[in-house]
């Protein structure tokens, strides 16, 4: 037998594992997979909704040394110019941020794309709030490309509301100001009108994404699924602007897919297109 041997673009998640398959490092790689790209996870910890307690999150870090671990590992195994692509998910406390941030810090990264949790929903609202810092801190500064949802977008950029695209457009602009990197600011379903509309920034160029809305209930793993996207296509080279308009295509054709069970919620399916 004949092994042919393939040199296929690379992309790390740095995310936690959501038991039911429909977000976090799984979407990440299903995304990944779907857009011909090999993709690598080190996980930051579980999630696992609790179907006793009105699906509410359970949330369980993975040891720092353990993350550390996992991430000495991946990166030594590839060369630089092989893995020069990660994309950011849900970190879930100060330990894991500073340990992730170390070992960016390690190795040479060409895109850094952070989908910025800053809400963890297994956690106590002062646990939530010093991971949230800590993310703005020692995160944020190294990203290249950031994706924050409605909320993240208040967050990042100030705002005391968001209520249009003009707002949104702010919001981008504001988020790019202090954080120096590209931005895709989402709508989504929580801006009124037929269209789900996102907003590119990235200092220069500035450009309204928008596709018709599939419903009006936000689909689990539609976050994770476009910035994995987005990096997909950095690391096969694509241009930012490019990325995110084949990203915010992917999700969309993966939110019409979605995939239904007995929780409250669909997830998207990365395999429709």
């Amino acid at each position: 037998m004949t092994s042919t041997q393939h040199n296929p673009a690379i992309a790390l998640t740095i995310a936690g594992s959501e038991a039911t398959g429909g977000a976090g490092a799984q979407a990440d790689l299903k995304t990944f997979q779907a857009l011909g790209v090999f993709g690598i996870a080190a996980l930051t910890c579980i999630v696992s909704f609790d179907p006793k307690q009105s699906w509410n999150h359970r949330f369980v870090p993975v040891d720092a040394q353990v993350i550390a671990d996992q991430l000495e590992a991946i990166t030594t195994a590839y060369h630089p110019e092989q893995l020069d692509t990660v994309k950011i998910g849900m970190l879930g406390t100060p330990a894991t941020i500073d340990t992730v941030a170390a070992s960016l810090a390690g190795h040479d990264w060409q895109n850094i794309v952070l989908d910025p949790v800053l809400i963890c929903k297994g956690q106590e609202p002062g646990a939530a709030l010093d991971t949230d810092q800590a993310l703005k801190r020692e995160i944020l500064p190294k990203a290249s490309f950031v994706t924050p949802n409605h909320f993240e977008s208040l967050s990042l950029s100030g705002m005391s509301e968001i209520g249009d695209v003009e707002d949104l457009k702010e919001a981008a602009r504001r988020i790019f100001d202090s954080a120096g990197a590209t931005v895709l600011a989402k709508g989504g379903v929580r801006l009124a009108g037929a269209e789900a509309v996102d907003v590119f920034y990235d200092g220069s160029t500035l450009e309204v994404l928008s596709a018709p809305k599939v419903g009006e209930v936000a689909v689990s793993g539609a976050g994770c699924s476009l910035a994995a996207a987005i990096a997909a296509e950095l690391a096969k080279g694509a241009a930012p602007l490019t990325a995110a308009y084949t990203a915010k295509a992917f999700v969309t054709a993966a939110i019409e897919a979605r995939v239904s069970s007995r929780a409250p919620f669909d997830a998207v399916w990365q395999g429709a297109r």
